[in-house]
């Protein structure tokens, strides 16, 4: 039997470009060790697919001459013979349900969350909303519109700042005074026509990856160290030796476990598939409050979802060859629908 070819979508136009390359190599060699026909598919900044010569070097070695794919041909000639998508795309154009919707049009099986979920969990006023609305906790927070002004933070200081679609923390800052509160809106709001304004929780920062369709799992919890800031920003996420991922989390157990409930359950609220990172805070007093989801978490070996799985007991090649399963089963699922 031919192996099973799956194409990686990496790259692509927002600031977390090189961190989705990053993560498409990995899966690339992961997948092929799986047993799969990995095929990469890299998107530039702005935003021109470009696909392998017909010859394809082994995967680990050096493309040097990709054949670009004019943007007005990019969609969906690109797939060809594909019988599963991949999309390792971090942040806007690709993760916020853009690339989804392709799929779809398409009619690709892929990994990951659909186009509503991936929209819904890309923008965090929208997110909480529904994580409210269902009865999960969250940060409490205040949103800001393009236009708009807010002379004072309603949750007192230290307030953090943060663009309402972006990922990786860029944007982010934390205002610790009235005056800090300014500055930290005009950063944010040049990555985004929408700011939240969060209050700052005092806990653990904790991490939890969900993994499954109608009956998803939840990894053991992990604590994250930051070591070159005292929170979790870009440099302490993406730098060597920037954060310190402790497994299991030094909470209590009946805390993690409420940290693996909420998980699934912002997972299922949210109406997410295949894969996802949930972040949270295990507060001092006990509660657990969800910060955000990611639909398309990093993805490396060392990436804090794969490593997460991996002390659960599925190592990376495992849960590649699931996430290509489940989007198998979905695809097939959805076949017998009737629109």
């Amino acid at each position: 039997m031919s192996r099973l070819r799956v194409a990686v979508l990496m790259g692509g136009r927002s600031s977390e470009h090189d961190i989705s390359v990053a993560s498409g190599r990995s899966i690339l060699a992961g997948l092929e060790e799986a047993g799969y026909e990995a095929i990469p598919i890299e998107i530039d900044r702005q935003g021109r697919w470009a696909l392998p010569l017909p010859e394809m070097p082994a995967i680990g070695s050096e493309v040097t001459s990709p054949v670009p794919v004019p943007s007005s041909t990019a969609s969906p000639t690109p797939f060809g013979a594909i019988d599963v998508v991949f999309p390792a795309l971090h942040g806007p154009f690709g993760e916020d349900g853009t690339v989804q919707g392709l799929l779809e049009l398409a009619g690709l099986p892929y990994v990951g969350a659909g186009v509503a979920a991936s929209a819904v969990a890309m923008d965090k006023d929208l997110f909480k909303a529904v994580m409210r609305a269902n009865g999960v906790p969250v940060t409490r927070s205040v949103t800001v519109r393009l236009g708009q002004s807010l002379a004072e933070s309603p949750y007192g200081y230290p307030v953090v700042v943060k663009p309402a679609r972006l990922g990786s923390s860029v944007g982010i800052s934390i205002a610790r005074s009235p005056d800090e509160l300014a500055p930290a809106l005009e950063l944010a709001f040049g990555h985004d026509e929408k700011v939240l304004v969060e209050e700052f929780v005092a806990g653990v920062e904790v991490e939890c990856s969900v993994l499954g369709n109608e009956k998803p799992i939840a990894s053991v919890v992990g604590e994250i160290v930051p070591l070159l800031a005292d929170w979790y920003d870009f440099a302490s996420k993406y730098d060597d030796g920037g954060m310190e991922l402790v497994v299991p989390a030094r909470i209590p157990e009946v805390q993690a476990a409420r940290v693996q409930e909420l998980a699934v359950s912002a997972f299922v609220a949210c109406d997410c598939e295949g894969m996802a990172r949930v972040d949270l805070f295990a507060c001092q007093n006990g509660d657990v409050l969800v910060n955000e989801l990611n639909t398309i978490p990093g993805f490396t070996q060392t990436s804090v979802y794969a490593k997460l799985f991996e002390a659960s007991g599925i190592g990376y090649t495992d849960l590649l060859r699931r996430l290509v399963e489940l989007a198998v089963e979905r695809h097939e699922r959805r076949a017998q629908l009737r629109y």
